[in-house]
């Protein structure tokens, strides 16, 4: 396989007023290596695609970057660690940053949300990845404070994940943030589809808890995955398809 146009990724980028120094992206599915279930640009390992595909999606990946520096990779676990510094392995984390310019931040989604942050002045960033374990669980609590800064010096970017008209919870859900923050309740609607459920705004939810925290300016947010055929939607394609990648780094 060559590195033809078609299988260059199809990229958003952050709608934020980040310095120069930050770059961001998510890709989309829309033009890449990848096929089947899987097709067009999966860089996840860990969902079954042909590993010479998934390669080739991680190189192209990394030419976006413009120079030589490694992407660091994660083995997700819907938790709340987040690795401060480049590892050669696969740390266990759902989150990186990074204050220079040795490596890029990198998580991988299909529904949950991806959140992007970085500093006014352009010297730190980083990248959670937050479906609602995560996000109860405390991670973007952790990355903020991984980021070492005064959070009225940073600003957050939502990237694509599944809306709350496709995102269907059960109660344990919802007890999960109501229980320890009443004004959770403004991200739950009751489910028209199943008595005692609930339709689950990731997007609120994620405001609330950065707000909570001190950041003010917060962007991103209008997306659907499960929605939106550019994107991969574990829940829309029942747990069978591929992941898009969320990259941050320091020019």
């Amino acid at each position: 396989m060559s590195d033809a146009p078609h299988l260059q990724p199809t990229l958003i980028e952050p709608d934020w007023p980040a310095p120069a120094s930050v770059g961001a992206f998510v890709t989309t599915r829309e033009t890449g290596p990848s096929q089947g279930e899987f097709a067009c640009f999966n860089s996840a390992d860990q969902v079954g695609d042909n590993p010479a595909h998934v390669a080739l999606c991680r190189r192209l990946l990394s030419n976006e970057l413009e120079d030589d520096r490694p992407l660091l990779w994660l083995r997700q676990v819907h938790g709340a660690r987040v690795q401060p510094s480049y590892s050669d392995s696969v740390p266990e984390a759902d989150a990186s940053v990074a204050f220079d310019r040795g490596h890029a931040c990198v998580v991988l989604t299909a529904d949950c949300l991806p959140v992007f942050l970085c500093d006014r002045k352009g010297t730190r960033v980083g990248v959670a990845h937050a479906g609602w374990r995560g996000l109860a669980g405390g991670v973007l609590e952790a990355t903020v404070a991984a980021l070492a800064t005064p959070p009225e010096e940073l600003m957050a970017w939502l990237g694509p994940a599944i809306s709350n008209a496709q995102f269907e919870v059960g109660p344990e859900v919802q007890q999960a943030f109501v229980g320890v923050h009443p004004e959770a309740a403004a991200a739950f609607d009751p489910s028209p589809y199943r008595l005692g459920h609930y339709m689950a705004d990731l997007y609120k939810l994620a405001r609330l808890r950065l707000e909570r925290l001190g950041i003010a300016y917060i962007s991103g947010g209008h997306f659907c995955t499960a929605c939106e055929p550019r994107f991969y939607s574990y829940r829309r394609d029942d747990g069978k398809t591929g992941r898009m990648a969320s990259v941050i780094w320091l020019r």
